[in-house]
């Protein structure tokens, strides 16, 4: 593999918005895959990767080459030199690259992988965290496989088609899936394409949607005609997921703090031919009481700590802090003691996370139960999903139902 300046260039950019101005790679990688028109797709796949790449092995990278944070632009050229060296790509005869100790880096690698916070690359407080609430076997096996490329998995409209026709129709763009034992509206492409470019996407016959993700609305039991609310709706994965469940039929009220947030979900719903869903900001505690007791299915797609979901976003390993992680419990609390309060006598209710820590899932469940709110409900079923285990994002999710 031969590398290219222009392209190596945009990867160190990338990295000195991601780690020295706090951007999120996401947005950062969106940017600079706009940067030269001339790129094709191989070019825009090197960039994007390398980024990553770089991002989820940034602990390890910086430790082989021996650099401390801020790192400057030679900083960050060390850790590109690590990177292409491990990937065993020859390093061009570039100023930036003069004196890189090849040898030196293969062997420490070696060297510093028997340490796991190093070889899985993640500070030192996640590392505990995760050996206290899973235990070392467990959290050795999740943090690895959090590090691995996540799989590009569509969840298929079924308001507008059925997924073999869907995947038809992907065969015809040169994009091929294939079907998910367990699943119902789930594909999996069997190689990464760009899916957003095509007809399909633009004609709403499909969202991206990890397949643990998609068992949540499942996990709801709506039906059709039901008055449904997505307490914590977000952009709306979860929402347009649920009205193809009840068939466009009924009510949901999507909410959330963010109000643009939910205007993304307004733009998404009509992509997707949903016409049956109120947008609603949390602007104080009213749009709640209003709604008090008068919900069929309440989801509480709550806020976490996405330890689930590393390898989707592993910039996140680096924004997350200790102090977070505590303030989002109290989150997870507080959001199960109101908006639960929305469901009425018989009605359910599904509190679900991305996060593999029992500390945000079935022990705030448990809590609650032990609450006045909580008092109520039972507990119908849970589901604990680790990305070990089945190979997709990390999830959790609760079934309650309130007593008549």
């Amino acid at each position: 593999m031969r590398l290219h300046r222009n392209l190596c260039f945009a990867v160190i950019d990338g990295l000195t918005q991601i780690f020295n101005e706090d951007q999120y790679a996401d947005k950062v990688i969106q940017q600079l895959l706009k940067r030269d028109k001339r790129w094709g797709s191989r070019d825009r796949g090197f960039v994007a990767e390398t980024v990553y790449d770089i991002v989820r092995w940034k602990r390890l990278y910086a430790e082989i080459a021996e650099v401390k944070e801020p790192f400057d632009r030679d900083n960050l050229w060390r850790m590109f030199a690590v990177w292409a060296t491990l990937k065993g790509i020859k390093l061009p005869d570039w100023k930036y690259f003069e004196g890189t100790p090849t040898r030196k880096i293969k062997g420490r690698f070696d060297e510093l992988s028997k340490v796991r916070k190093l070889r899985e690359s993640i500070p030192d407080w996640m590392d505990e965290v995760g050996v206290a609430e899973l235990g070392e076997a467990k959290w050795d096996k999740e943090i690895a496989m959090q590090n691995e490329k996540a799989d590009v998995i569509l969840r298929t409209n079924t308001l507008k088609t059925t997924k073999e026709k869907l995947q038809n129709i992907l065969f015809d763009f040169g994009i091929e899936a294939e079907f998910i034992k367990g699943y119902p509206s789930a594909l999996k492409l069997t190689e990464r394409a760009n899916v957003f470019v095509t007809d399909a996407f633009k004609n709403g016959l499909f969202e991206v949607q990890d397949a643990s993700s998609q068992l949540v609305a499942e996990f709801l039991d709506v039906k059709p005609g039901m008055k449904v609310v997505d307490a914590c709706a977000g952009a709306g994965g979860k929402t347009l997921h649920i009205a193809s469940l009840m068939e466009n039929k009924g009510q949901i009220v999507a909410m959330d703090i963010y109000e643009s947030k939910l205007k993304k979900l307004k733009i998404r719903a009509r992509r997707n031919g949903v016409h049956n869903v109120d947008l609603k900001v949390i602007d104080s505690t009213k749009p709640i009481k209003k709604l008090y007791n008068k919900a069929d299915r309440v989801l509480i797609d709550a806020p976490c700590s996405g330890l689930g979901v590393l390898r989707r976003n592993p910039d996140a390993k680096w924004k997350l802090e200790p102090e977070f992680l505590d303030r989002i419990r109290g989150v997870q609390h507080d959001v199960l003691q109101q908006y639960s309060k929305m469901v009425k006598p018989n009605g359910k209710m599904v509190y679900a996370t991305c996060s593999v820590l029992p500390s945000e899932n079935q022990n705030q469940v448990k809590a609650f139960l032990k609450t006045e709110a909580g008092a109520n409900f039972e507990l119908v079923k849970d589901k604990k999903i680790l990305a070990h285990e089945n190979g997709f994002d990390g999830f959790y999710m609760a079934l309650l139902e309130k007593k008549s």
